[in-house]
């Protein structure tokens, strides 16, 4: 379930980093001014790099993000090469996502494997969203704007190539997520039987799917996407993304574990339902089953819960 190493960039020794960046983008040279370890990410590693590239087509000097495995990794989340070319289909698809530019599957530049993508500004922290004075102002646009682009990632279907490499469910994708879940807890130490209740639930109470699968980004929730001034900059942290049901998503953003406080606003802790279903049904072209998305909000609160136990675990084991 987890693969610990040590932390990734050495910031004294970037000569590999900045001649692979430089190889991948065709430049003749790439200098690196800063390396900066942001914060947040539970999963994943985020570093902000300063970058001057000296010649080619984005000659010039950029502020990009290089997103690694943080010390040990969850065994749910995807690798780097997925992430990567989720992040491609993504963007091809208008989503707000920050620029894929590159990627690394060579252990050997920093230690492992890694992505670079555009720098996007704004706030992620979601207790301060949710707690802005200024919500009352932007919260429902926002919320608008957030459920567009699900829409937008909920319109990349398997058929992609970008992405040929995620398996695609067979059978009810409610009950292949619980599967995932359970098959993530065999490696657990301990046993869980108040979650294996829920997950047992889950199984038998599963909604009939007769729709189209589509790209989930698997996390999308306030936390996870960035904020500047009311206006929505960017959708972070793509390493749970996988084929299925798209009201899976709008559960997830939904649920209770993710209003931080704000119960008098569901959709995401910003807004009520109203305004997060309409726009997306607008946008997706399809009405949604308010008995179908209760259903995926206890599956959020069931995968949070198994997300947080293997945390757990590899925090018992690494430190980390």
């Amino acid at each position: 379930a987890e693969d610990v190493r040590q932390r990734t960039l050495d910031t004294g020794n970037l000569s590999a980093l900045e001649a692979f960046i430089a190889n991948a983008i065709s430049s003749s040279k790439v200098t690196i001014g800063e390396a900066e370890l942001l914060g947040g990410g539970a999963v994943q590693e985020n570093w902000r790099l300063d970058v001057r590239v000296e010649d080619g087509p984005r000659s010039g000097t950029h502020v990009w993000v290089m997103r690694t495995d943080a010390a040990a990794v969850l065994s749910l989340s995807l690798d780097r090469a997925s992430e990567y070319a989720v992040l491609v289909a993504a963007h091809a698809a208008g989503t707000q996502v920050a620029e894929p530019i590159a990627r690394c599957e060579d252990d050997s530049i920093i230690g492992a494997p890694f992505l670079i993508q555009g720098f996007a500004s704004g706030a992620a922290q979601a207790r301060k969203i949710v707690r802005d004075p200024g919500l009352a102002d932007w919260g429902r646009s926002l919320a608008t704007d957030l459920a567009q682009q699900l829409a937008r990632i909920h319109s990349v279907k398997p058929s992609n190539a970008e992405i040929s490499a995620l398996p695609v469910p067979i059978g009810n994708p409610a009950q292949q997520e619980v599967a995932n879940f359970r098959s993530a807890l065999d490696g657990s130490p301990e046993p869980r039987p108040a979650l294996e209740y829920v997950l047992c639930w889950l199984v038998e109470n599963a909604p009939y799917f007769g729709g189209e699968l589509a790209l989930i980004h698997g996390d999308f929730r306030t936390g996870n996407y960035l904020v500047d001034e009311g206006k929505l900059t960017a959708i972070l942290d793509w390493e749970f993304s996988h084929w299925g049901d798209p009201d899976e998503d709008i559960g997830w953003f939904c649920a209770n574990c993710w209003r931080f406080g704000n119960e008098h606003l569901p959709a995401g802790g910003i807004a009520p339902y109203a305004d997060f279903i309409s726009a997306y049904e607008q946008s997706a072209g399809r009405k949604l089953d308010p008995l179908r998305l209760r259903y995926w909000e206890i599956m959020a609160a069931a995968k949070w819960a198994t997300i947080a136990h293997l945390q757990g675990d590899r925090y018992r084991r690494s430190g980390e």
